[in-house]
């Protein structure tokens, strides 16, 4: 019966985020309201599926960017980029989804977008153009340079410590498949947006016009703010070596800046997307009533049944699922189940290399098939929002579904030429 309810109230929770007939944070509370009023999760419980590292990478990131914004480094950055690209959009639109792909491969996700999408919007004010085109190529590129690396995505973290897997060895398998994508998303976003992305002779003018150190409003702050972004940028990268979770490193860092940045903590504290935090926590919780009863494993162990004694449509059905699934669900309970079973594959005589690449770019490349699929996407579109450019869940899976088949295309030719033949 307990199984039933979690499945129920979650497809609730998704058809209503869907039709956003209600807030999504609205929404999941009252999913995760249910859940608890009905049994299937105790308080204890609910709160043990919360992911605290990536509610302390939101808020600590977020209040990091809320002082770091104060010294105008955001501003001098998009005025810059702005004018060597001499004000033209599409030139713009490709050098952020490079450098948001190549952080994103050595950042957590959430760090990259929250960097990254504040210059987008200040560039798109200073032209005159809706930013919503740039936002969204940001978080396929997230998503997408995300999946390069060891350190680049959850899932990979959590495959790579499980079996061994090494930095050069994602390179060498989703960091292709990640490079491929790159171009294709480029040369795809050249259709959908290219005729689109006009900016006005006069405000292209006006920005060439424009003295970027002028943008600076508190000099030693843009001190403090560039040494603490190296600083972050590394304590990111070298988190393993370091031994810091990357919640401890993003609330460190905005701890260091909230003292020496000596800003209105009040103000500072009011620009968090609190509701955005609220709506993580609550749905954490709506996806652990489906852990807590069972139904991930017993979902992991169809997929895996499905396909025995079959390896090439093992592989095929694990990527493909992992795909779909993680563009609804958080994939980090749907991997964690998948290892152990994976592993005991391997046990029995099993090759099961390919497997693991197959689960990777699926659950990785899986998040940007809809609003919810990945933490980048509702931190993005949040952010988005609060500066008067909704983006709604109808409007980002147009765009971001057929990127997501698209991905998992290439990474089926890419297993299928290495492992299939």
């Amino acid at each position: 019966m307990q199984e039933v309810v979690a499945i129920v109230v979650f497809l609730i929770v998704i058809v209503a985020i869907m039709t956003e007939k209600v807030h999504r944070t609205a929404a999941a509370l009252a999913g995760s309201v249910i859940l608890l009023l009905t049994g299937v999760l105790d308080v204890d419980s609910a709160i043990g599926y919360i992911d605290f590292n990536t509610i302390g990478v939101l808020i600590g990131m977020m209040l990091f960017v809320a002082v770091v914004k104060n010294s105008g480094l955001f501003e001098y950055v998009a005025i810059k980029a702005a004018k060597m690209a001499k004000g033209d959009p599409w030139k713009i639109m490709v050098a952020f989804i490079i450098i948001t792909a190549f952080l994103s491969g050595f950042l957590d996700n959430v760090t990259t977008v929250l960097l990254v999408g504040p210059m987008t919007i200040t560039i798109a004010r200073m032209l005159k153009i809706n930013p919503v085109p740039f936002l969204l190529t940001q978080i396929f590129a997230a998503n997408i340079g995300g999946t390069a690396t060891l350190i680049g995505d959850p899932p990979n973290i959590m495959i790579g410590s499980a079996v061994g897997l090494t930095f050069l060895d994602f390179v060498a398998n989703t960091g292709i498949v990640a490079i491929v994508s790159i171009i294709v998303l480029i040369i795809i976003m050249r259709f959908v947006y290219g005729s689109k992305l006009s900016a006005d002779v006069e405000a292209i003018k006006s920005v060439a016009q424009l003295d970027e150190t002028k943008a600076i409003e508190d000099h030693a702050l843009l001190v403090k703010s560039i040494v603490m972004v190296i600083i972050v940028v590394f304590a990111f990268i070298f988190h393993s070596q370091i031994g810091m979770e990357t919640a401890t490193i993003a609330l460190t860092c905005a701890a260091v800046m909230m003292v020496i940045g000596k800003q209105n903590i009040d103000h500072i504290v009011s620009e968090v997307e609190w509701s955005t935090i609220l709506f993580f926590v609550a749905l954490f919780t709506v996806v652990g009533g489906m852990v807590e009863t069972g139904v991930i494993g017993e979902l992991a162990h169809i997929i895996l049944n499905t396909a025995e004694g079959h390896p090439i449509m093992m592989m095929m059905i694990l990527l493909w699922a992992s795909a779909l699934l993680s563009s609804i669900l958080d994939n980090i309970p749907f991997v964690a189940t998948l290892i152990p079973l994976v592993i005991a594959l391997g046990e029995s005589g099993v090759d099961i290399e390919p497997l693991w690449w197959a689960i990777s770019l699926g659950a990785c490349f899986g998040g940007n098939g809809t609003l919810i699929g990945a933490s980048a996407n509702v931190v993005l579109s949040g952010i988005s929002n609060k500066h008067g450019y909704p983006i709604t869940f109808k409007d980002y899976t147009k765009v971001g579904f057929p990127v997501m088949i698209m991905t998992v295309v290439l990474s089926t030719i890419f297993l299928l030429v290495k492992y299939g033949f």
